[in-house]
């Protein structure tokens, strides 16, 4: 473990890193390169963009302008209420989740000027995602990032981390989706092989779907997502991969990709869902995040003089330690619904054991060459959350060298007395909710405002599951007689 890792990175959570909004005003720089992207839209015929802001859910919400406008609200931004973070969402007694709530207290939302693409399915309109500020004029932190952004505390994050240590954190997330063509096929297990033959990678189902991963290709090419595999993976699943990169980046593309998907249902017809657990009988909708950690070129996670897949640093472990640690409180980040428990039971290839492997697709923990394939989250996740959440337990691991005991191999899980005892993985959300509130690191890497809104929205969710009458009540106990 380096001496700077050990006692640099246990606060890389904070603020400060990145422009407040007065600097941001004040930036001729970005005056003027405003400025030029105003003419390049109207000379592209470009008519109208989205002002983009990801809630907590995960779900974009947007404003739009049409594109004489852009000067002016790409410099000063677009009112935006702070209980926008909470995707509008309300409780049972009528209470608006998010700071202000119904009064609807306004902060701003200015553009990342880097994230500005075209919506390649129709050329007049175009995209740029906004971080949230505090106004000018708030008495509480005025002109600073607003504490229940999640995009902006990811890249604060990221932003002090390399500061501090020189590390840069990277990923790639690989997200699965299930399509189908109307209601009826969402139930059923259509197969061109016997029931005991897994479709997975055959080429007459992924030649099925063939218009479906044209198009969705062709969009996520035109906006700036470098497409590197794509495979049939189950009964009208598929999972279409995009280069890895930086964890900022990822989390943008993975939002980007989900549009994309939407996007291509719409005009293919199709049902296309990211619920993690869709239909009973076919694999859920997981996304494994791959990461990565380097430092001056070179990735610390594994140790170049040792030779085979068995070959993890110090720290490399430890960031392992670190995700075991906490896997049971990342849960709340990694399967944020009510269906996501679903996918974990009596699922193959769904881990419901903190554990670890060298290539062992049945542990949490998949260790390949390089990278730390994090298997619990799935494909609902609000993108940044989890990278957050990810990379809060692995600094933490590298701060406290935490110990991943040995590696499972095959099926048979590691003994208790061979390997730290993690905490048992919750089951339902209303558990993950429960353990995530009481890690004090992991609910840690939320401002305390984040941390309210989140575990408020979540637990109403949690409630009005439990409060739901199901087919399943129906089935088990319309005709029960005791």
């Amino acid at each position: 473990m380096t001496e700077a890792i050990d006692k640099e990175v246990t606060d890389v959570i904070g603020f400060g890193e990145l422009p407040n909004l007065r600097q941001l005003y004040d930036d001729f720089g970005r005056v003027a390169e405003i400025s030029a992207m105003h003419r390049d839209l109207e000379a592209r015929g470009i008519k109208h963009i989205h002002f983009e802001y990801v809630t907590l859910q995960g779900r974009v919400l947007s404003k739009v302008i049409p594109t004489h406008l852009w000067p002016e609200a790409a410099h000063k931004g677009l009112r935006l209420g702070y209980n926008v973070a909470g995707g509008f969402a309300s409780g049972l007694n009528g209470q608006v989740f998010g700071e202000g709530g119904e009064t609807g207290v306004e902060g701003v939302m200015v553009p990342d000027l880097s994230t500005l693409a075209v919506l390649p399915w129709d050329p007049e309109f175009a995209r740029v995602r906004c971080w949230h500020y505090r106004l000018l004029e708030d008495a509480d932190r005025a002109g600073e990032p607003v504490l229940t952004d999640t995009r902006h505390l990811l890249a604060l994050a990221l932003s002090r981390l390399e500061r501090q240590t020189g590390i840069k954190a990277v990923s790639g997330c690989e997200p699965e989706m299930s399509w189908f063509r109307d209601i009826k096929e969402l139930g059923s297990r259509s197969a061109l092989l016997p029931e005991n033959v897994n479709p997975a990678y055959h080429f007459g189902h992924t030649e099925d779907m063939r218009p479906v991963l044209k198009k969705v290709t062709e969009y996520a090419t035109a906006m700036g997502l470098e497409m590197i595999q794509a495979a049939y993976e189950d009964f009208g699943q598929l999972e279409c991969n995009f280069q890895h990169d930086d964890f900022l980046l990822t989390a943008d593309r993975l939002v980007t990709y989900r549009q994309i998907c939407v996007q291509v249902a719409r005009e293919l017809g199709y049902i296309a869902t990211f619920m993690p657990k869709p239909a009973a009988g076919i694999l859920g909708n997981g996304c494994h995040h791959n990461v990565s950690f380097w430092r001056d070129g070179q990735n610390i996670l594994i140790d170049p003089a040792v030779s085979g897949r068995e070959n993890l640093t110090p720290e490399g472990l430890a960031a392992v330690g670190g995700l075991l640690t906490h896997a049971p409180a990342l849960m709340a980040l990694f399967a944020p619904t009510v269906n996501s428990y679903k996918r974990y039971a009596n699922a193959a290839w769904s881990p419901d054991t903190a554990n670890w492997g060298y290539d062992n697709r049945r542990c949490a923990i998949r260790v390949l060459p390089g990278r730390l394939e994090v298997r619990l989250p799935d494909a609902v996740a609000n993108p940044y959350l989890s990278h957050l959440g990810l990379l809060q337990a692995v600094v933490t691991g590298w701060a406290t060298k935490a110990d991943p005991g040995p590696p499972q191999t095959g099926l048979q899980p590691v003994s208790d007395a061979e390997r730290p005892v993690f905490g048992a993985l919750p089951r339902t959300l209303g558990d993950a909710l429960s353990v995530f509130q009481a890690d004090e690191v992991i609910s840690g890497a939320l401002p305390q405002e984040l941390r309210q809104v989140f575990v408020d929205c979540k637990t109403d969710e949690w409630n009005r599951y439990c409060a739901a009458i199901t087919d399943w009540d129906l089935a088990n106990y319309l005709n029960y007689l005791p």
